[in-house]
């Protein structure tokens, strides 16, 4: 079945009230986590044309050294090439994990430890995304090309969409 997206030319409140129901009616009836996850990044980015929307997961790694450590492991994206695996605490990304905070990052140039998958990136919100037990299993990560682009309003409308992504 092909699905239709409405894309509202109003402000970025108006364009989340006309984002969000409808993201709500694409994953409503599907229970496959990562076809959800590739429909909400093909939404949001569809929407506001950002350079790079996606998820990482949260995922158990084997190193050499036969320990086993997490890190955030590439999901679902829309945009240029990303990095494979982010580390707890490094970056925007790893330090969303790390604190469970969202992160809003006007100029990445100015934001220690910045890792750059992309060279055009200017600026970054990262939402930690919860289970019940409130641990980080994701996050999504929005990367633009211009400097000031994420504000409060995003935080608060992308932590709604991360909502409604169910994991236990």
């Amino acid at each position: 079945m092909a699905e239709n997206l409405t894309i509202s030319t109003g402000n970025k409140v108006e364009i989340y009230h006309t984002l969000i129901p409808q993201i709500k009616n694409i994953i409503k009836d599907e229970t496959d986590l990562i076809a959800n996850l590739a429909n909400i990044t093909a939404a949001i980015h569809e929407t506001f044309k950002h350079l790079w929307v996606g998820f990482y997961i949260v995922k158990e790694s084997h190193n050499n050294s036969n320990t086993n450590k997490e890190s955030l492991v590439l999901a679902p994206f829309q945009g240029p090439l990303a990095c494979t695996r982010i580390h707890k605490g490094k970056g925007v990304c790893g330090i969303a994990w790390e604190t469970g905070n969202i992160q809003i990052v006007p100029n990445v140039d100015l934001f220690p430890g910045h890792i750059a998958c992309s060279s055009r990136s200017r600026s970054e919100i990262v939402v930690p995304i919860k289970n019940t037990a409130n641990q980080v299993w994701a996050v999504l990560d929005i990367d633009s090309e211009h400097i000031n682009t994420f504000d409060e309003i995003d935080a608060l409308y992308l932590q709604q969409i991360c909502e409604l992504i169910n994991k236990e």
